[in-house]
């Protein structure tokens, strides 16, 4: 086939390529200014900051997310997913169950610690989306189940109990952020601490875990 017989691109395809280009790269620079913005201030900033730091327009915003609520969502399931996925790795790797347990609520408060919108999310709803939410549970499960087969934990603790721990703790860390940062440590070692097999004295009965809330 010589140059003449080779086709010849479409008019205004080298154009829509640049369009398309642009388009991605929007998109990811206002995804990386909301996470940035929607982690100092939460998830009631006004998105005009978000496209202010982004250097973009209103337009483009809404043309790639229509609602505060679908940025919202986007940036807060690609980072905690990102992150739970890594802290699962870290937690298999972990040969001791109970180290494994502890240093997961550690690594989970911390993280919500540096970012207001996640810590919203989850002390409102588990997580920022129900896919997380059940992917967070699924971990717990596995790591109390570690513990349990070790003798670490009283017997009687369930999931849906680390659950309700957890999103209690998460209340602490977005009501004392400012004016007692890190209290939440002190408050999950003490709860830690009751997990442990050493106490005999039976629990009230056990939490029941629905699942996390659904738009129903």
């Amino acid at each position: 086939m010589t140059l003449a017989d080779q086709p010849t691109p479409a008019p205004g395809q080298p154009a829509q390529r640049g369009r398309r280009a642009d388009a991605e790269r929007n998109r990811a620079a206002i995804i990386e200014a909301a996470g940035v913005v929607f982690a100092e201030r939460g998830g009631t900033v006004d998105v005009r900051e978000i496209a202010r730091r982004s250097g973009v327009g209103m337009g483009t915003l809404y043309r790639h997310f229509p609602t505060k609520n679908d940025l919202l969502a986007t940036v807060l399931e690609q980072e905690f997913s990102y992150w739970l996925t890594d802290a699962h790795r870290q937690a298999a790797a972990t040969e001791d169950p109970w180290q494994a347990l502890t240093g997961f609520f550690e690594q989970m408060l911390a993280k919500q610690g540096r970012n207001r919108a996640l810590v919203e999310s989850y002390a409102a709803a588990g997580g920022p989306t129900e896919a997380c939410a059940r992917h967070c549970y699924s971990v717990m499960d596995e790591l109390l189940t570690r513990c349990l087969n070790a003798g670490l934990v009283r017997p009687d603790v369930t999931t849906a109990d680390l659950v309700l721990l957890n999103t209690s703790l998460s209340q602490t860390v977005l009501t004392a952020s400012d004016s007692h940062p890190g209290q939440w440590r002190r408050l999950l070692r003490i709860s830690l601490d009751g997990l442990s097999s050493h106490n005999t004295e039976p629990l009230p009965k056990p939490a029941t875990y629905a699942g996390p809330p659904t738009n129903d």
